[in-house]
């Protein structure tokens, strides 16, 4: 099958573009800028969510079949400064994706976050009614929107905390958790925020198995299972490390913010769990294979 995978660069679509060009698929890895992932069988396509037209021309050029969206503009107060560019990516990108796939009749499952929730009420499951705050919430509402609306095959798979030990990931809370307390530092860790986390390989394969296995339609949440604060998970990952150090309690109050955070956030498991063969982990199975993947990195 012909499966593209936009955002490849990012954690969620890096790992899925390696796991798709070990299962023999004909795969297209989508990013902005030059490719940043181990050689591997699959092509490259250099093109920009945010330009209105380069992402659905190579879509529609390579005759897509499937499509994992996971390309975004993710940081939340880059996005509270330049809404115009989080518009244009978030909103206009997945509408390019959305126009593509509505052509080609491709199947789309188009990644997106538990910040479409006002985190007031969490955690939330697939039913609950989105309240997003502040820019990059909602333009990933909106992302969702174009996806559910133009292409008739679509589901929204939503991830929350996304970490990655592979070599080459972006930096994440999760790794600068394990870097700091490694080098004798200090971690501040909110104390206010519950969340629920992702590790970005398996978000992946629950993605992919929806995408691939499955004529699921609508949204499902594909983050891990466990819902805790953000001071519980710098303790957690901590300990499968096994470092000692410090870390320190802040409250979101306390820091200068540019977007709003979901405080009683998280994301309700069940219904993937029940749905899909890749299971939604435990917060204790999750880390130890992120402690798997950052051990690879010096092999």
């Amino acid at each position: 099958m012909r499966v593209a995978v936009t955002g490849a660069n990012g954690l969620l679509g890096g790992e899925a573009v390696a796991a798709l060009a070990a299962s023999g698929h004909e795969v297209l890895a989508i990013g902005r800028g030059p490719c940043r992932l181990p050689p591997g069988a699959y092509r490259w396509a250099e093109a920009d969510l945010g330009d209105g037209a380069s992402v659905e021309r190579v879509l529609r050029e390579f005759g897509a079949e499937a499509v994992l969206h996971a390309g975004a503009a993710t940081d939340v107060d880059a996005c509270e400064r330049d809404p115009e560019l989080a518009w244009r990516v978030n909103v206009g990108g997945s509408e390019q994706v959305a126009r593509a796939c509505r052509a080609l009749g491709a199947r789309l499952v188009a990644v997106s976050t538990d910040y479409v929730f006002d985190g007031t009420a969490g955690p939330y499951s697939e039913d609950d009614v989105p309240n997003p705050r502040g820019v990059y919430a909602r333009t990933k509402r909106c992302g969702e929107e174009a996806a559910l609306v133009l292409v008739p095959d679509c589901a929204v798979g939503r991830v929350a905390v996304v970490y990655s030990g592979r070599q080459g990931a972006k930096a994440t809370f999760a790794t600068q958790v394990v870097e700091k307390l490694s080098r004798g530092e200090k971690v501040h860790a909110f104390s206010d925020q519950l969340v629920s986390t992702t590790l970005a390989a398996n978000g992946a394969a629950m993605c992919l198995e929806l995408l691939l296995e499955t004529t699921y339609r609508g949204v499902l949440h594909t983050s891990d299972a466990t819902v805790l604060d953000r001071v519980e998970f710098a303790r957690r990952v901590a300990t499968e490390f096994g470092l000692s150090g410090e870390i320190v309690p802040v409250r979101t109050a306390d820091v200068k913010l540019l977007a709003p955070r979901p405080l009683r956030g998280g994301l309700r498991t069940e219904r993937a769990a029940a749905l899909l063969r890749t299971k939604p982990l435990p917060i204790d199975e999750a880390l130890r294979r992120f402690r798997a993947e950052w051990q690879r990195r010096g092999a």
